[in-house]
């Protein structure tokens, strides 16, 4: 259950319990909405009321965001998660490489990270915060609750929530450090490619070259946006595709079976608590393989 507290303040007294959820707790007018419908879900000193409810000075206001059970059900599946941090309303792990975090109609996936989360979590629900692609490794953020999402995409693409990748190129990019800001949109003549193209959405990375190695070079990428295979795309529109990108690039399963693409650092800033959290995860042997002449 996912419950949250709130005593009322002096400068609070006369307000109603409609604008408490939104100015202390942040609650979309979609939930607010289904929190009406939901008998019991808003407590005031510990009895029923509703959302137009004048609340005063010292008043305990008590609302429960868990998720319902939803009309699609994630199947759990007992995989198991490498945590990298959790409290009571989030969980980071490091997400492997080869496994997919939805299934999709077209493939057939035994195992997702949607369902190994629904059976480590014991709930049907699954919201990621931030998506990584089936063959991209590292820092996965998931809310425990429909509400948390919301809390967590308020900050995605803000200072509020840092994301840093390291990933492997194809020869070396020059100058050594800079920004891509290339519009992406879909390539039409393909159901999973992207492309720069001039009426794409806005898209912006930052590059910086940490180390080279057999004419390959390791990246510290910054994505200002989250655009589909953002960071792939944008590498390959400058000549320098991920290394075993057999999307964008040349895929060689003697160097590497997947792009090689990590999600190292994750920070944010709690959205309940405002604790400052920094999560990483360490590169991935397959990914230091490729530079070690100079690791």
């Amino acid at each position: 259950m996912t419950l949250l507290h709130h005593r009322v303040t002096q400068t609070e007294d006369g307000a109603t319990v409609r604008d408490l959820l939104t100015t202390c707790f942040h609650i979309s007018t979609t939930l607010r909405k289904q929190l009406k419908r939901r008998v019991g879900s808003i407590l005031l000193n510990g009895q029923a009321v509703t959302v137009s409810y004048t609340v005063h000075s010292g008043d305990l206001l008590e609302v429960d965001v868990s998720d319902h059970a939803p009309m699609h059900p994630i199947p759990p599946v007992d995989f198991p998660l490498k945590v990298l941090w959790e409290d009571e309303y989030l969980l980071a792990i490091n997400k492997p490489a080869g496994i997919v975090v939805h299934g999709a109609e077209l493939t057939e996936e035994t195992v997702t990270i949607a369902g190994a989360v629904a059976y480590y979590l014991q709930s049907p629900c699954f919201h990621a915060v931030n998506r990584l692609d089936r063959g991209t490794t590292g820092v996965m953020l998931i809310a425990k609750s429909g509400y948390m999402h919301d809390r967590c995409m308020d900050m995605l693409h803000t200072d509020s929530l840092y994301r840093e990748y390291r990933a492997v190129c194809e020869g070396i990019p020059s100058p050594a450090a800079g920004t891509i800001s290339l519009p992406i949109g879909r390539d039409e003549t393909s159901l999973l490619r992207r492309c720069v193209r001039d009426d794409g959405a806005e898209a912006c990375t930052e590059y910086e070259v940490l180390g080279t190695a057999r004419d390959r070079a390791l990246l510290r990428l910054l994505p200002h946006t989250g655009r589909t295979h953002q960071l792939r795309v944008h590498m390959a529109a400058i000549g320098h595709p991920l290394t075993g990108d057999w999307l964008y690039g040349v895929e060689d399963h003697s160097l590497i079976t997947r792009p090689a693409l990590h999600s190292y650092i994750l920070h944010f800033d709690h959205p309940l608590t405002a604790e400052a959290v920094d999560i990483t995860a360490p590169i991935p042997g397959d990914m230091l393989h490729l530079l070690e002449e100079t690791l």
